[in-house]
């Protein structure tokens, strides 16, 4: 996945990194890339190398890993100038457009795949879904978008693309705060790929049942331009918090099995707040959108209830099943706003009321076109994005216990498995 461009601030875009993906692909590099010297000069590559010797020692001393591996590992590390040029921000002249945006993901062959994918994996999706809560077209949505359900996982080393961003970041304003950022990821891949060879956490200065061979091709794996993975696209980081072995084969493989790329999306969405059978969003009322811009901030954070956007006449009662008890009216929102030129040019924006799930979304990818692309993609394959928690109607209450998930309701779109 590349670097989406959000309209939230720069500094919550940075903080993509620590949520369960860098971004989605735009570009394919050829192969060949990842295993040529392009180093810009002598100089710059020696900076290179002896950082990343710093940081080697400094991870094999404070995790116990035994330092000829790790630098038998990156021996052949480069860094990769293509690369510095694909995460700087847009120019200032670069306009948003969520009209654009929305038009690449949401689109025939995407959802054809989508349709195909879940088709493949509906008993095991079925099964996810009531175990996790989260609904399986928004699990084959998040895996379309990222990847087309891995048609486009990168064509970078994993181990030269951190690497790169550690040593090498281009020169912006917080060059020194995402450089941090991407030695932890290094960290974080060495200390996954240590433990996928065989070898153990604290390693005690022994290598003992370390397999070098799958140790290196761990290293070596590929990813897309900011070091992202298989077919969620999962930061070293989320791949050690999160991902989690859905085919019970005894390993994680998120390249190659679809089943442990949907229990790992799932289980990232569940541990990051998905409620249960409960929206994403709510369009926002025709003759409401001066009162919505004046609550857009274009901060991901829960501010306003429910209540107090009908009381704006931002959303009615009778709107996603208010009335029905599902959407309690203290339950918390926020505004999102959706940019966009029309065909004049003129700047035009479309607003939506997101409700807490949408802001889970927002914890894997950090940027509203994003999550609203993943909303409506997910309805595209025929998620009802409503409330399935039935209405209180008498003193009798169903009682639902904390954490267990409440079973959506099936969908006309959900084939029979053949």
């Amino acid at each position: 996945m590349n670097f989406r461009v959000s309209h939230l601030t720069a500094t919550i875009f940075i903080a993509l990194l620590l949520s369960a993906c860098s971004s989605t692909p735009t570009q394919q590099v050829s192969p060949t890339e990842t295993i040529v010297n392009q180093s810009e000069d002598a100089a710059t590559e020696a900076r290179f190398s002896q950082n990343l010797n710093q940081l080697i020692a400094q991870i094999a001393q404070t995790q116990g890993i035994p330092q000829a591996s790790l630098e038998s590992g990156f021996s052949d590390a480069k860094t990769i100038p293509s690369i510095r040029k694909l995460v700087l921000p847009p120019s200032g002249t670069f306009k948003k457009n969520w009209v654009a945006y929305r038009k690449r993901f949401i689109e025939p062959v995407r959802l054809k795949a989508g349709k195909a994918f879940w088709e493949q994996n509906q008993a095991f999706l079925t099964k996810v879904e009531q175990e996790s809560g989260v609904p399986a077209e928004v699990i084959v949505s998040i895996i379309g978008i990222e990847t087309i359900y891995g048609r486009q996982t990168g064509n970078f080393r994993v181990k030269d693309v951190l690497s790169t961003l550690a040593f090498s970041y281009p020169d912006t304003p917080n060059k020194a705060r995402r450089e941090q950022l991407f030695k932890d990821q290094l960290q974080e891949l060495i200390l996954m790929c240590w433990t996928e060879g065989g070898g153990t956490l604290p390693a005690k200065n022994s290598s003992q049942g370390l397999n070098p061979v799958r140790f290196n091709a761990c290293l070596n794996q590929n990813s897309s331009y900011a070091g992202a993975i298989g077919l969620p696209q999962f930061m070293p980081s989320s791949i050690r918090s999160f991902a989690v072995d859905g085919d019970g084969d005894g390993r994680i493989d998120l390249k190659q099995s679809p089943k442990d790329a949907i229990a790992s999306v799932a289980n990232f969405m569940k541990k990051h707040g998905w409620q249960s059978g409960m929206p994403i969003y709510f369009p926002v009322q025709e003759g409401a959108v001066s009162e919505a811009r004046a609550l857009a901030d274009g901060e991901p954070q829960l501010k306003y209830s429910v209540q107090d956007l009908i009381t704006k006449g931002i959303l009615t009662k009778e709107q996603g099943d208010l009335q029905a008890g599902g959407v309690e009216p203290q339950s918390k929102a926020l505004i999102v706003d959706l940019p966009y030129p029309d065909k004049d040019g003129n700047d035009q924006v479309r607003y939506v009321v997101g409700l807490n799930n949408f802001l889970t979304i927002v914890q894997y990818n950090r940027s509203y076109f994003y999550a609203q692309s993943v909303a409506e993609f997910a309805e595209a394959l025929g998620y009802k994005n409503q409330s399935v928690v039935p209405a209180v109607t008498s003193k009798a209450k169903p009682e639902v216990k904390s954490g267990e998930a409440v079973k959506p309701k099936k969908t006309a779109s959900k084939k029979k498995q053949k």
